[in-house]
């Protein structure tokens, strides 16, 4: 038998208030054409003022728990991928922990920027296999409407605010591609592509939060190729490919990467997971919140084969291949 982590639950949440792309025509020179035709995306959330990321996260959380029939008392660990966190420290995990009333186990954070949730998942997975949890609350949540220039039209119109969330379980399997859970990861980064996308601020630099930058054609082009490589890689590490892929679960940063992208895997768009019409790019978030998404709306069912790939700030990109 084989040791596998298995998704045993999946929930999301996002904020209250909606921003369609008219609310941006009243500031800057942009419209709500100009922003689908080269997003996608038609609306997005924004925290409300008193709301953090660990509020969202905790939300996501409840929502998962909720869905596998479990409680905060039957998890071992919490990791949250978040590029936005209340504070410069303590984690945003040890946060979610508290407001949960988790009193056992332990939390920690990763920051890979839009691949976090990718990262993070390979992380809980390694914990699992190496038995050091048997339950992990995996979270990507973010605050990114906190870090936006709102001068800057080729990017605040993009972000979006949300969490999702997965609980993952160790279940024993048969070794082979057909069991439930995580069969196989791909992760990478290059820090010379560091200034494609970035804040520009910091603790040990300028001592503020910064707000973000990026060179959007220049990222376009990485994306695609990479995004592709490395879902490619994760299905061969398998002896699987294209073909045997029930869904793409994708990072939701712009419609163009995620058509582009299924099309180099010879994937049909009707067998990807699209939310970044209503969301727009939530950032670690996106992966779990479309996860979520896709249950909800009954496409993702138990047993399908699913890709998930993002990249993000570092560089950073990678995917996971999982059976639902």
């Amino acid at each position: 038998m084989t040791l596998r982590a298995v998704v045993q639950g999946v929930g999301h949440y996002l904020p209250e208030r909606i921003v369609p792309n008219s609310e941006f025509e009243k500031t800057l020179d942009t419209s709500d054409e100009w922003i689908r035709a080269r997003s996608g995306i038609e609306q997005r959330h924004f925290a409300a003022e008193d709301e953090a990321t660990s509020d969202l996260a905790t939300y996501a959380a409840q929502a998962a728990l909720k869905s596998a029939g479990l409680t905060a008392d039957d998890i071992d660990a919490v990791i949250v991928a978040t590029s936005t966190p209340d504070l410069t420290f303590p984690s945003v995990a040890t946060m979610v922990q508290d407001k949960l009333g988790m009193t056992r186990g332990f939390g920690f954070d990763v920051q890979a920027v839009c691949a976090g949730f990718v990262f993070a998942l390979t992380n809980a997975n390694a914990l699992i296999l190496s038995g050091q949890a048997k339950r992990v609350l995996v979270i990507g949540a973010e605050t990114f409407s906190r870090i936006m220039d709102w001068e800057d039209r080729s990017t605040c119109v993009l972000f979006g605010d949300g969490a999702g969330a997965v609980v993952l379980g160790a279940e024993e399997g048969t070794g082979d591609t057909s069991d439930r859970g995580i069969l196989s990861a791909d992760l990478n980064s290059d820090g010379r592509y560091r200034d494609m996308l970035y804040v520009d601020g910091g603790v040990s630099t300028s001592g503020t939060s910064g707000k973000l930058r990026m060179q959007g054609n220049l990222l376009f082009r990485q994306a695609v190729e990479k995004l592709t490589t490395t879902a490619t890689n994760a299905l061969e590490k398998i002896g699987l490919s294209d073909d045997d892929v029930s869904w793409i679960v994708p990072h939701q940063a712009n419609i163009r990467i995620i058509q582009g992208t299924a099309k180099k895997l010879g994937v049909p768009m009707e067998n990807v997971i699209v939310t970044v019409h209503k969301h727009g790019n939530t950032s670690a978030a996106s992966i779990p919140l479309a996860l979520s998404v896709g249950v909800e709306e009954g496409k993702i069912k138990p047993g399908d084969l699913l890709v998930t790939e993002a990249i993000g700030g570092g560089l950073a990109w990678g995917s996971v291949v999982l059976r639902w």
